[in-house]
């Protein structure tokens, strides 16, 4: 592990994993969705390595071993993966997953339009992305109300109510969340959810300006997903022209599927430039 420094000074902590510096792998770095930390990853890196690329995989700011810097905005979080590609040589695939899909839409703009910093994203994997086009949105004030629960300690309330509200996770399963073991690892990323909230808020409808990037993009949906990431995808693809659908039917649940996935990039991009 390594940290990296962004642009307002936060330490991102970032795991690479693959080919040698003697023969070196293009890096893909991996954008991971909600309540996800780089060890979530770990799997998706041994596919992408097997491939022969050079897997990246890093905490988002206020996950895992990364800091946190107020004021929060999701252009803190482009400028983020932004210092990733710059530690890996500059230039990168993306693949990022869920609301990762919309931070890692957004680096990619944030490259593509700022050619003075020095980082290039190659080609942009967006799997399953969390876009509503105006339909059925969350409350616009659930990012406020998760960080009022995260100052007044209730780290717990936030992440059931990030779930029920902003992924619209059913009651029961929610229920069945808070009473696994896995409760209490989530309610650490409880400032993550505000992050994610305001995220989705700014990119749930795509800006033209993001419609319009000029960067190759591969929009992966899988099987057995949430109706809202079924309706996403090709509703995305329809505007954006350098977009195109891809169905990875080994991929299930809004999971991705390491090998199928990585086979799907390794196709569509060398690993060796």
């Amino acid at each position: 592990m390594q940290h990296v420094t962004s642009a307002d000074g936060t330490a991102i902590a970032v795991h690479r994993s693959g080919p040698s510096a003697a023969s070196p792998g293009r890096p893909v770095v991996i954008v991971g969705g909600a309540f996800s930390t780089a060890a979530d990853a770990s799997a998706l890196s041994d596919a992408l390595v097997a491939q022969g690329f050079e897997a990246v995989a890093f905490d988002r700011r206020a996950r895992g071993d990364s800091g946190d810097t107020q004021p929060y905005a999701p252009e803190r979080e482009a400028e983020d993966v932004a210092a990733v590609v710059e530690a890996v040589g500059g230039s990168a695939i993306l693949l990022g997953h869920s609301s990762g899909a919309m931070v890692a839409l957004l680096a990619a703009s944030h490259a593509a339009n700022r050619p003075e910093a020095g980082t290039a994203i190659v080609h942009l994997f967006l799997s399953e992305p969390p876009m509503r086009f105006g339909q059925d949105e969350p409350a616009a004030d659930l990012p406020e109300r998760l960080q009022a629960l995260v100052d007044e300690g209730r780290g717990g309330d936030a992440v059931t109510t990030f779930q029920l509200e902003g992924v619209g996770l059913p009651p029961q399963m929610v229920e069945g969340i808070k009473a696994s073991p896995l409760f209490e690892h989530l309610t650490t990323l409880a400032q993550s959810t505000v992050y994610d909230a305001t995220v989705a808020a700014a990119t749930s409808t795509p800006s033209e300006a993001l419609l319009a990037l000029p960067v190759p993009t591969t929009v992966l949906v899988g099987v057995e997903t949430m109706p809202v990431l079924e309706r996403a995808a090709p509703m995305l693809v329809e505007r954006m022209p350098s977009a195109t659908l891809v169905h990875v039917p080994e991929s299930k649940n809004h999971a991705i599927d390491p090998p199928a996935t990585a086979a799907i990039i390794a196709d569509r991009c060398p690993a060796v430039a």
